[in-house]
Formats: C-alpha cells, sequence, structure tokens
C-alpha cells in the first residue's frame, strides 16, 4: 500500500506515533495536507474560544493556520541549506499539520471545574506535554529526511525554535516576563497565567542556545557543501 492511499486518519496516527518518517510524510497527497490543515483550525479555536484575552485571529483559528505556515516555511528553509533535494515545504507544511491534533487539549474548560490555580497548573501541564511531543516528532522527522541525520536534525530541529522563542522576547513577551517577574494581578489573571512562569525558562534556555545552534549550523553546511564538491569530485 503506498502513502498516497493511507487515509489521513491513519497517516496521523502513524505521524502521531513516531513511525511517519520525513519519506513516507514527501508520498502523501493533498487530502492529508488539507486535513492536516483542517486539524490545525479546529484546535487553534478549541484553544482560544474560552479566553476573553485572545485576539479575533485566535478566536477564529486562524493565527493557528498562519503559524504552521510560517513555521513550514523556516523548517524548510533551515533545511534547504544542509539537503536542497531532500525536503520540499510542502511535506514539511503536511508533517506540521499532521501533529496538530495533540493541541485538542487546550481546549479542555477546565476552568469551568477547578479553581484559578489549578486550572492554571493544568493548562500549563498540558502545554508542557503537547509542546514536548511535537517537539519529539520534528526531531523525529527532520532525522528522517536524507542526507541530514540525526545529529543535523536535532539542531535544525531546535534552531528554529530558538530563534521564534528570542525574536518574540526581543520584540513583545519581554513585557509578559517582567509582569510575571514583578507579580500578577487577581484581576489581570486568565487560566492562562500559568505558562507565563514557563516563559522565563524557555526564554533563558533559547537565548543561551541560539548562539551554539548557530555555530553549529553554520558548520553544518559547510560540511554539507565540502561533501556535495567531493561527490561532484568523484564522479
Amino acid at each position: 500500500m503506498s502513502a498516497s492511499s493511507i487515509s489521513p486518519a491513519r497517516a496521523i496516527g502513524r505521524t502521531l506515533t513516531f513511525r511517519a518518517g520525513a519519506v513516507e510524510v514527501s508520498r502523501l497527497g493533498t487530502k492529508h495536507l488539507a486535513v492536516g490543515l483542517a486539524c490545525t483550525w479546529v484546535v487553534g479555536v478549541g484553544r482560544w474560544w474560552d479566553d476573553p484575552k485572545a485576539s479575533l485571529l485566535q478566536h477564529l483559528g486562524l493565527g493557528s493556520v498562519i503559524y504552521v505556515f510560517v513555521l513550514a516555511a523556516l523548517l524548510w528553509l533551515v533545511v534547504w541549506p544542509l539537503a536542497p533535494a531532500a525536503l520540499s515545504y510542502r511535506t514539511t507544511l503536511t508533517f506540521v499539520g499532521l501533529t496538530s491534533p495533540p493541541a485538542v487539549l487546550y481546549a479542555v474548560p477546565v476552568e469551568r471545574f477547578f479553581s484559578l490555580t489549578v486550572a492554571g497548573q493544568l493548562n500549563l501541564w498540558f502545554l508542557a506535554v503537547v509542546a514536548t511531543w511535537r517537539v519529539a516528532l520534528l526531531l523525529r522527522f527532520l532525522a528522517s529526511v536524507p542526507s541530514v541525520g540525526v545529529v543535523k536534525g536535532v539542531i535544525v530541529a531546535l534552531l528554529p525554535l530558538t530563534a521564534i522563542v528570542t525574536a518574540l522576547t526581543v520584540l513583545n513577551l519581554h513585557r509578559v516576563v517582567f509582569s510575571f517577574m514583578g507579580g500578577i494581578a487577581d484581576s489581570d489573571r486568565s487560566v492562562h497565567d500559568a505558562a507565563y512562569g514557563v516563559l522565563v525558562t524557555l526564554t533563558l534556555l533559547s537565548t543561551t542556545l541560539l548562539p551554539v545552534l548557530l555555530v553549529a549550523y553554520v558548520a553544518g553546511i559547510v560540511h554539507a557543501w565540502l561533501r556535495r564538491r567531493a561527490a561532484r569530485g568523484a564522479d
């Protein structure tokens, strides 16, 4: 059975259980991409439906859809210098879309059944589970890209993520960090405020790792270029 003949539900199942690598995802069809984007939209709506502080784009689920297009573009652009012909943007976008269903945990209205403090902690655990799961899937996916391998796959996976967190911190999220460190008034709290504490740690890790990852990435590009040059010389 070819990958394109696999049902979207089975493709999602194989992807979420670490059984679908880059080669298999590259053989999936338009219907798989469409279902992945639809899942992204649904979980995007569910994530923000009960948050009065969310923007209109977030309430409509469009923010999540836009995010996967941007993230897929970043991942594809980062992979390209290492292995130009090994991964297409469409394949990357399909994969990112198929990894969106776990984010349905964000739609669970825990604040209706628990206190604000407990609900915030539960949302924080949901965030940790979903983020860890999807990052692990990304590492598995990129490590399976031909001509990239495990080490470069890890670098390629972490580089855009740390860059995004660092950029958002520089542009805007520093206000959130300062507010958290200075204390948040009860009147300004929401069920998502518990996640702000993690932002401080993520910011420190991202800003620390980013320079190291950039150096390793440049070294990987040079290594890939020398290897392709040697291969052409051997021919």
